[in-house]
């Protein structure tokens, strides 16, 4: 794969989220979407026992903003102090908060009230998109992001992505079982998150390009 299909990928990614997103919209606007809603609701809430409780409990949490907070601090730590990245740095930090910002919007833009189907857990602001699903998405999938390089095995690498993975899938699925949100609001979520880091990396990934170029030219010039 060249260098201009690497670069082509984040935003062909982020217009593909983004059409996804407007259409789990338009059928969440026009109450298309009930009958998958119910469904999957049932089959998950289906499941429920003392022991999953607490566990989709844990996984909330670790979803949760003030958990988000915690781990992006450290990750900030490992990518200043440890890898002494200033770029990635600054990466993470754009993607993160315009996660939070973006999914505010959202909420506010489209206010779905959240499920009375069946509560474990009480929570007030509206439902769509999910802002655990987008916390996790982003978080998770721009850490595999910055790490990936790094990992120098393939099973390394299929292991930080399988975590990754499992991780934004849980945390997801955990907001459905707990009564707290539709589907359609986990899945709005991973779609709006995935709109988001596509541009975010594209423009990293352009900004990179760019300091490659200019640091080969003044190679060529000094050696000329």
């Amino acid at each position: 794969m060249n260098d201009k299909s690497q670069l082509s990928i984040p935003i062909i990614i982020s217009i593909l989220s983004l059409l996804a997103f407007s259409f789990m919209a338009f059928i969440v606007r026009v109450n298309k979407i009930i009958q998958f809603d119910s469904t999957v609701i049932s089959f998950v809430q289906g499941l429920e026992n003392s022991a999953l409780t607490v566990v989709m409990k844990v996984f909330t949490f670790i979803g949760d903003t003030k958990a988000v907070i915690v781990l992006s601090i450290l990750v900030i730590i490992f990518l200043y102090v440890v890898l002494k990245h200033r770029i990635e740095l600054i990466l993470f930090i754009v993607a993160i908060i315009g996660s939070a910002m973006l999914n505010q919007l959202l909420k506010y833009s489209f206010q779905r009230a959240r499920p009375e189907l069946h509560r474990l857990i009480e929570i007030e602001s509206y439902s769509f998109p999910s802002g655990h699903a987008m916390n996790a998405f982003t978080v998770y999938t721009v850490i595999s992001f910055l790490l990936w390089r790094h990992i120098p095995s393939r099973a390394g690498r299929t292991t930080l992505i399988i975590i990754s993975a499992l991780m934004i899938f849980s945390i997801g699925i955990s907001r459905i079982y707990l009564g707290v949100h539709y589907p359609s609001d986990i899945i709005a979520g991973y779609f709006a998150s995935g709109c988001w880091l596509g541009m975010v990396i594209w423009f990293f990934q352009r900004y990179q390009e760019s300091r490659s170029r200019k640091r080969t030219y003044k190679t060529s010039t000094s050696k000329g």
